[in-house]
């Protein structure tokens, strides 16, 4: 990991660490949970907000009325909110994508969830998504979420990622697991 990922890395952790114990105590999961699908869904839909958190142009004034207009259209809890104007004051905006990440994670360990990325050639129908679910909860004991997209570039099978484990299933990785052996022998 890069030195600046990991200090983006470090500032975020401590923002959803702060963020998840007053969500807590407020018990306000639920709200906070709902935050995180609508800044995530801004940052993917939208160049306009992913400039506003990571371009340099932008003042803290800029950046905190900014801030404030769209959580007060897209109905973010007051802790969020509150969050977002103190990171805009501090310059800190750009660590919003690892922000979200680290308090997902807060909030489904405390859940006792995992959250596995899955990777396929083709998109998983339900039954594959529910079969695998049920397969890698039985494998690490909790309830699984999955997290999928789609390489069309993979020839077949899947990569699952779950926290530091890896599983590669790929006609790839096996094809060349296969030609490293055939070199062996001739």
């Amino acid at each position: 990991m890069s030195e600046t990922a990991s200090i983006s890395t470090g500032i975020a952790q401590r923002y959803a660490s702060a963020v998840f114990d007053i969500a807590k105590e407020g018990k306000q999961i639920k709200a906070i949970e709902a935050d995180l699908d609508a800044l995530q869904g801004a940052m993917s839909d939208s160049d306009d907000f992913r400039n506003l958190i990571q371009s340099p142009i932008y003042t803290r004034a800029e950046q905190g009325v900014a801030v404030a207009a769209l959580a007060k259209k897209m109905k973010i809890s007051s802790t969020m909110t509150n969050t977002l104007a103190l990171m805009a004051s501090k310059r800190r905006l750009f660590v919003l994508p690892q922000l979200v990440k680290a308090l997902r994670e807060a909030i489904a360990s405390d859940k006792g969830e995992v959250t596995a990325e899955v990777t396929s050639a083709k998109a998983l129908t339900k039954a594959q998504s529910d079969k695998l679910a049920k397969s890698l909860k039985a494998s690490t004991g909790k309830t699984v979420t999955l997290q999928t997209s789609v390489d069309e570039t993979l020839i077949g099978g899947l990569i699952v990622k779950v926290g530091s484990k890896m599983i590669d299933t790929l006609i790839r990785a096996k094809l060349n697991s296969l030609q490293n052996v055939m070199k062996e022998v001739g």
